[in-house]
């Protein structure tokens, strides 16, 4: 009873810190970032293409990609170099003013550079800024390119047509993955996952984890895979045959007595009632760490919308020609993903076994299923 209490809290405290973080980032109508449009400060650096080459276009090339907050699109192509449009200017571009002025303050810029084959790009500016100017970065890059995303506080992100390898490290957003063909590590603490793979080699393990959101991940129907899907609150859907992936299930027992009778041991070398241990201990961590994240997180996020509240209040004093105290850069929330264990494990070899292909979540149904043509 303590564990579900405590994971409710976990949950409430998420709920609390997305609904703050929300008005955190609502700017009055004064202070909103203008969109990007052929203004001065402006010309021609807005919306046009970046373009960069890997230094050694002979090997397949990585590109890291740094996001506070922004939707984010990564579209595998025949090639030879990688172009980056967004709504937002490239910091490096050239900005001329018909007056000569340059802006002194931060705003929300991208940076793209290349160094021994890998491509970093990162979307900066301060904190509010960054959230209400929409960012989108569309990229379009040689097929077999890895990728490697971090997005800090939230934002969708599409990755498809890629022969590389995939990494998704996620605060709040959708994860897409659409026809890959090497290994993914997908993590997202509140969102969604929907992955469709080509093919899925030997030695490409396959990882997705959120912690409040169904997971949706489809193979060719020939593939082989060793399967572990785990779920704490959520069903397990497969179209597969039973034939083709057989498996087991294992399920907690709940709340864990200091009496339970040893009656089995599992592969580790573990009773039963040592399992439970682990896995209670795991969940109460799990629960732990969330909810000292997300109370910090909280904490920040209401001291920015004070600040931004109180400088709406003041708009009226600005046009009166009395100046607004600045709002604060809004801080940037940490990146805590709780290792799951525990729950309900559906496990088992599919078409005999190979890689492995690892699902697991707090909240959420989890699908294998077969890929259609």
């Amino acid at each position: 009873m303590k564990t579900k209490l405590r994971f409710y809290t976990c949950l409430f405290c998420l709920a609390a810190v997305a609904s703050l973080m929300r008005a955190a980032v609502t700017p009055a109508p004064a202070a909103a970032p203008p969109a990007p449009s052929a203004t001065a400060d402006n010309e021609d650096t807005a919306l046009s293409p970046t373009s960069l080459k890997f230094s050694d276009p002979a090997k397949p090339g990585k590109i890291k990609l740094r996001v506070m907050w922004g939707d984010v699109t990564v579209t595998g192509a025949d090639a030879p170099e990688v172009t980056i449009v967004s709504n937002i200017k490239n910091k490096n571009a050239a900005e001329k003013r018909a007056d000569g002025l340059r802006r002194l303050d931060s705003e929300v810029t991208y940076t793209a550079t290349e160094k021994d084959n890998v491509i970093t790009i990162d979307l900066t500016g301060d904190g509010p800024a960054a959230a209400a100017s929409g960012a989108t970065l569309a990229i379009t890059t040689p097929r077999a390119t890895s990728i490697v995303v971090e997005n800090s506080l939230g934002g969708s992100v599409d990755v498809k047509n890629l022969v590389g390898d995939v990494e998704i490290r996620s605060l709040n957003g959708e994860v897409t993955l659409d026809r890959i063909s090497g290994s993914a590590l997908v993590e997202t603490m509140n969102g969604e996952i929907h992955a469709t793979f080509v093919k899925v080699a030997e030695g490409k393990p396959l990882s997705f984890t959120s912690m409040n959101g169904e997971i949706d991940v489809r193979v060719p129907a020939d593939t082989k895979a060793n399967v572990r899907l785990r779920t704490h609150n959520g069903a397990v859907y497969t179209d597969f045959d039973e034939k083709a992936l057989v498996t087991k299930t294992e399920a907690a027992r709940g709340h864990i007595s200091s009496h339970v009778r040893v009656v089995t041991s599992d592969s580790t070398g573990k009773s039963t009632s040592e399992v439970e241990a682990d896995w209670h201990n795991d969940v109460k961590e799990a629960v732990r760490e969330a909810v000292r994240a997300g109370a910090e997180a909280a904490r920040e996020a209401a001291q920015a919308a004070r600040e931004a509240a109180h400088a709406a209040r003041e708009g009226i004093a600005e046009a009166n020609g009395a100046p607004i105290p600045p709002i604060p850069p809004f801080p940037p929330m940490p990146h805590v993903m709780p290792s799951l264990s525990g729950g309900k494990v559906v496990s088992g070899p599919l078409n005999g076994g190979g890689p492995e292909i690892q699902i697991a979540t707090m909240n959420g149904t989890i699908t294998l299923r077969k890929m259609q043509p």
